[in-house]
């Protein structure tokens, strides 16, 4: 585990901590899925079954969230239920609300950047998501752009996702993470994922076919001074996606619907992923499930794959 000047806010849970000290794989989760992502009870089943696809390849579940004024890595089945359970009266936690969260004790969900600055703290090198955050359509009129971005840019953490979310502006987004050095992996694919759908018409910087080659590239990486994360685009599972016209049809009237509303910043990703929901009769839900199992598998694989270096 890394010691910093920030570990009397950190706590992580026995088996995480005894994981790390023994250089066993680690995986985190984040929580913001849990709270945010989807309705009681099916985030809570969700959550569990992430954690139990971890353990069945080998890696130990490490979900992540703020609570009683701490930074947890490692959270009980009691603790992701009470998350579950208080959905949307969780604080959303980025960056910027991290220290504000502590200081009042709150309980608070972290999103992407978040859960990698937690797990960079803990010394976990692996995180498996659902999707990244990016820059968002009608940017240039917004500027409305994930700190998801900017973490990957300044946090040595590899993010294994099933690309950016489509509700985003996927170009403008892989020209931020290009401009930032942070590399984007396309897992056994030469075109990056987007989200519900395999394909986007985007190509990533690198296709890799296993996860021995994408374990060696983040040592290598890291060893050579190299901070910063990576993306790893996993698309979701043939059987699962969703196709490409269907959920931009989709899309295009969640976020017409978004715009009429004025909804704006942190709220915009829950209310767009909600509406999906509704619009797609509940497909887009299952989609969703099954990505973040699909991620899971591969970021516990490549967790197995990096202890082993």
């Amino acid at each position: 585990m890394k010691k910093t000047e920030t570990q009397e806010y950190l706590e992580l849970s026995p088996e995480v901590e005894s994981a790390l000290r023994d250089g066993r794989p680690v995986v985190a989760l984040e929580s913001t899925i849990i709270s945010h992502g989807m309705p009681y009870p099916k985030n809570v089943e969700t959550a569990l079954q992430v954690e139990a696809q971890v353990r069945s390849k080998g890696a130990i579940p490490a979900t992540i969230a703020i609570m009683n004024g701490k930074l947890k890595a490692g959270l009980t089945t009691d603790e992701i239920e009470f998350l579950g359970k208080k959905g949307l009266a969780v604080i959303k936690s980025s960056r910027r609300d991290i220290p504000f969260v502590l200081a009042k004790k709150e309980t608070g969900a972290t999103t992407v950047a978040a859960t990698m600055i937690v797990a960079h703290l803990a010394g976990i090198r692996i995180f498996a998501t659902g999707g990244i955050g990016g820059v968002h359509r009608f940017a240039q009129e917004t500027f409305d752009i994930s700190a998801d971005l900017e973490e990957l840019a300044r946090t040595s953490v590899a993010v294994v996702c099933a690309g950016a979310k489509s509700i985003l502006d996927l170009g403008l987004t892989l020209e931020y993470l290009e401009t930032r050095g942070v590399p984007v992996i396309g897992y056994k694919t030469k075109e990056l994922p987007a989200f519900y759908c395999r394909e986007s018409g985007f190509p990533v910087d690198y296709q890799l076919d296993t996860p021995e080659e994408i374990a060696q590239v983040l040592s290598l990486k890291w060893q050579t001074g190299l901070e910063g994360g990576v993306v790893i685009a996993n698309p979701i599972p043939e059987a699962y996606a969703l196709p490409k016209a269907d959920i931009d049809r989709i899309i295009e009237q969640a976020l017409s619907e978004a715009r009429s509303r004025g909804i704006k910043g942190k709220e915009t990703t829950p209310f767009l992923l909600a509406k999906i929901v509704e619009l797609s009769g509940g497909k887009s839900l299952e989609a969703n499930i099954q990505l973040v199992l699909n991620n899971a598998s591969l970021a516990a694989q490549i967790a197995a794959k990096l202890a082993d270096r």
